[in-house]
This record gives C-alpha cells, structure tokens and sequence, in this order.
C-alpha cells in the first residue's frame, strides 16, 4: 500500500496541491487495504505532498483499519462527535501549506465536500479521481490473482445454474440455487444482482429475475459475479433449453463471433473504442444493429463496473496490465436475447480470459 501512497503523494506534489480527501469505499480501500461500508457515517483518507496521511472512520471500526496493516494515524470517532473537528486538528498539527486541494469529485457528498474545504482559505479544487483511475487501471500481480480465483467462482456460478434446469422451475429458484452453493464456498457477497432471465425475459438487457418458469425453446440467460477479497468477477452465459429455432441460432452465432473478433483485438496498444466497434459492426452487418444498445464493456476490479468505459468513443489506449469486460448481446423482444460475456486481461502480447466457461451454443436437454 504504501508504494501506491508514495505515488499519489508525488502526484499531488507536482500538481501543488495541498491535500486530497479520498471518500469512496473502493479508493479509500485501495490506498489503505482496509474495506468496509461505512453506511451513513463519514470514512475517509486524507493525503499529503510531505506529511503523514490519516485516516477518518466510525471508532467501531477503527482498529480494522490497523489491523489490514495501516501504519499511520487513524481517528476514531462516535456517532454522538463530529468528525471534521477532529479532522481539523490533525490537519492543523501537519502545518499545511497551500490552497489546491482535491477529492472525487463524482463521489463526495455536497455537504462533505463543503465541510472538506472548510478547512482551507479560499480552496482551489482538482479532481483526485483521474489519478486514482489511471493508477487503478493497471493490475499488479497480487490484484490479477485474486480476479483469476473470482473468475473461477463465476465459472463456478454458472455451473450451478445450468445443472439446475429443469422444466418448470422459476428463475429466482435457479438464482437461489446458484447463490447458496456459492455461499457454501465462501462467497459472502455478489458483485451485482444476480440475473437469470428465462424466454422473452432474456431480451431485456437488465431485466429481474422473478416466477417465470422454464419451458422447451427458452433462451437462458446468467449474469452473476463475485467479490472475493476486495475484488469482482462478472459473466453472462446464454444456452437454449431442448429446443432452438433457426432464428435463435442465427442471434447466438451473430453474439458469439462478435464475441471472438473483439477478443481478438484486445493487444496492447490498440485503441480501446475499436473493440466495440468491430463487435458493433459485425452485429449490425448481420442486421441487429438496433438490438445491441449498450457498449462492449466495462473496466473491472475492486469496482465491477469501473474505468475505462469500453464505448466506441473512447480513445484511450490498451496497455498490459488492465482488465475489463468483453459481453456484445442481442436482445430482440418477444424472442429472447442473448449475450455472452468474459473478464478480459491485457498481457504482453495479447490477451487472457480469466473466465473460463465454455461459450460454444450448448442446447440443455
């Protein structure tokens, strides 16, 4: 932690500011190793060009935070005191010199932020969060070890699901299932909501699971991941149960080579808005263009949707290291939708997928 401290620091030394209050779960969580949600009640980082960082959060919590290896001051306080007295005096014993100042602007509350720059004369804001993107993008060893575990657990995920088809049972049946069997091997908490869709549900790109039973020539649709250890994991099968007709095939094989050719084009150095392009072109060459309305994917890591944004406008570069998502999908109502999804990895020369589920079309008997 403390190397990814001592870069932030040296950020914040070249661009002159003063201070950055760090706010969310997933930062505060990066820099210290401490996770936790704090619900309503303040937690924060506090940095410094050249003085010590400290850390704000509730005093229930407080030696959590010493105990996920954190070697600096932490202020515990009670829901009955205000923090930000307390963050006050530990900012005036640093002797803090200078008005730039920087928090996530797309994360700190009005009020807070208002309470942050309280605290210095006639502050200058800067936006912390395209430092902390640009360091979080790039995975190190330790942080691509345990996504290649979280991906095994979605794997996992799935694996469940399909084996618990059977005519007649509901969607939320089948999400209990896969669910329980996860907790059963250690998985506290899903990266999302957990998504089955069964028929003309799967043509809904965020529909909810609910009654609806399965029946002969129903698309399946899974999209499920994990959090193990601070970090997520997010796949999507689609199968077709017993039966499928000559259109539904067509829509899977259009999905899956859209799938493969955007994989394809996942090396360092390519621009990152051409692999939704290239998926997007093969969707629409074969006529569904209408029916794909979201982007090829997400960045992936402590956050399960996180920076970069995979759109065909952006024109950022893939550089070894980052990890995101790879899921075109097909959704054509009355029919059904499908999508097919991996958690992708930049390495030297190409690629990884960390997930592993078979995607070839499979017709579940």
């Amino acid at each position: 932690m403390n190397q990814r401290l001592d870069i932030l620091k040296q950020w914040l030394k070249e661009e002159s500011i003063a201070a950055a209050f760090i706010n969310s779960t997933e930062n505060v969580f990066y820099l210290t190793n401490f996770h936790t949600d704090p619900h309503e009640r303040l937690m924060g980082l506090f940095v410094f060009p050249d003085a010590e960082p400290f850390v704000v959060v509730p005093g229930m919590e407080a030696r959590q935070v010493k105990g996920a290896g954190w070697n600096y001051e932490v202020i515990g306080y009670s829901d009955h005191e205000n923090p930000w007295e307390f963050i006050q005096q530990s900012i005036n014993k640093r002797n803090i010199e200078g008005n730039t100042v920087a928090f996530e602007k797309e994360v700190v509350t009005y009020r807070r932020s208002e309470n942050f720059l309280s605290l210095f004369n006639s502050p200058q804001i800067l936006n912390v969060e395209d430092k902390l993107n640009e360091m979080r993008v790039v995975k190190d060893e330790t942080e691509l070890e345990i996504m290649r575990r979280a991906a095994k657990m979605a794997d996992f995920g799935v694996e469940v699901g399909v084996n618990a088809l059977k005519e007649g049972i509901t969607e939320m049946e089948v999400l209990a299932k896969i669910e329980y069997e996860l907790k059963k091997k250690g998985i506290r908490e899903m990266s999302f909501s957990t998504m089955v869709l069964f028929g003309e549900k799967a043509g809904d790109p965020h529909g909810n699971p609910g009654d609806r039973t399965l029946k002969a020539g129903d698309f399946v649709l899974f999209d499920l991941g994990v959090v193990l250890e601070g970090y997520t994991s997010d796949i999507t099968r689609t199968f077709a149960y017993k039966t499928i007709s000559d259109k539904q095939r067509e829509i899977y094989e259009t999905v899956l080579k859209a799938e493969l050719a955007s994989l394809e084009a996942s090396k360092p150095g390519n621009r990152i808005g051409d692999l939704d392009q290239i998926a997007r072109d093969i969707i629409t060459d074969a006529g569904y263009g209408d029916y794909f309305p979201h982007r090829i994917g997400h960045g992936l890591g402590i956050n399960v949707h996180e920076f970069p944004s995979m759109s065909h406008l952006n024109n950022g570069i893939l550089k070894e290291g980052m990890t995101y998502t790879i899921e075109p999908g097909i959704y054509v109502p009355e029919i059904g939708g499908v999508r097919i999804e991996d958690d992708v990895l930049i390495t030297k020369d190409g690629y990884e997928t960390l997930t592993a589920y078979p995607k070839e079309l499979q017709i579940i008997e």
